[in-house]
């Protein structure tokens, strides 16, 4: 299975489609959002072309493909107008050998890691800056932020395509990748 992997969309109109013309392009089937899809958050400045409301419609059409988990700017009314589930802490993958723990970061990340064992990875976004490195046999990953991207980093997302992960920009551009 082929996954568009991606997080904190904060309501852009202009980066979701973007977005969703990315996982046309790449023929994924399943997008796993990493949280942090409707409102851009209290120490955010308003991404370009903020409009929830059209991000919704956009998202709902795809609701059978999407799984997501819950940023710390996702609530329950989120939920109310989201038909497909936004509310879990986390996700679980299993790819190959290894146990992807997905969640948004800002309960559990690099720095207070879930319960995890060696040769696990940990899946998170929040911190809007793409990530791969391994940390005492734990690997640490981040797509980076669809459209707040942070420290000089692009507007971004991967793609886990077997056990192979793909760093892009929006532009479907590769930047890195990896081999689980």
């Amino acid at each position: 299975m082929k996954w568009l992997i991606a997080s904190d969309i904060h309501g852009s109109e202009f980066y979701c489609k973007k977005l969703l013309k990315a996982f046309e392009r790449e023929g994924a089937d399943k997008i796993l959002l990493l949280g942090d899809v409707l409102y851009h958050g209290p120490r955010n400045d308003l991404p370009k072309d903020y409009a929830p409301k059209s991000v919704i419609s956009m998202l709902n059409a795809l609701k059978e493909k999407i799984m997501c988990v819950r940023g710390n700017c996702d609530t329950e009314v989120d939920q109310m107008v989201l038909e497909f589930p936004v509310l879990a802490d986390y996700a679980i993958l299993a790819v190959g050998n290894r146990m992807i723990y997905a969640t948004h970061g800002h309960k559990y990340g690099p720095d207070k890691l879930p319960p995890l064992q060696e040769g696990d990875a940990l899946l998170f976004g929040h911190i809007h800056v793409p990530k791969c490195y391994t940390e005492n046999g734990i690997l640490i990953l981040n797509p980076g932020s669809v459209s707040i991207p942070k420290e000089n980093s692009e507007h971004s997302y991967m793609i886990l395509d077997d056990s192979k992960l793909y760093w892009k920009n929006l532009d479907g551009e590769e930047y890195d990748s990896f081999v689980l």
